[in-house]
């Protein structure tokens, strides 16, 4: 069974930057497009970012494109997600989840493509 442990979460002031990781235990990680969302408290979840199952093909939410990046290492079971000039609104609970999908670039935007999620790691950004 696979499971997902997020990690790297904390307080952190505007403009710092912060890399939370998703070790992913179980077999067959490298068949699993990968993703973060994260949901603040009284708003829905929201997309941040996806990768492919290789690692070549990634897609961002327009709110942390170019200041967010997701990678993954297959031999690690990990997938990373570099956070850079960190936002007030940033601040929420940040969630890693893996999709199994039809192809090798598939890349999911919609949470309901996703049928494994983790507890979450809490990001709070300070002014």
């Amino acid at each position: 069974q696979v499971q997902l442990v997020e990690s790297g979460g904390g307080l952190v002031q505007t403009g710092d930057s912060l890399r939370l990781s998703c070790a992913v235990s179980g077999r067959f990680f490298s068949n699993y497009a990968m993703g973060w969302f994260r949901q603040a408290p009284g708003k829905e979840r929201e997309f941040i970012a996806t990768i492919n199952r290789g690692g070549l093909t990634t897609d961002y939410a327009d709110s942390v494109n170019g200041r967010f990046t997701i990678s993954r290492d297959n031999a690690k079971n990990t997938v990373y997600l570099q956070m850079n000039t960190l936002k007030l609104e940033d601040t929420a609970v940040y969630y890693c989840a893996a999709a199994d999908g039809p192809d090798y670039y598939y890349t999911p935007r919609h949470p309901r493509e996703y049928a494994i999620w983790g507890r979450g790691t809490q990001v709070t950004v300070s002014s």
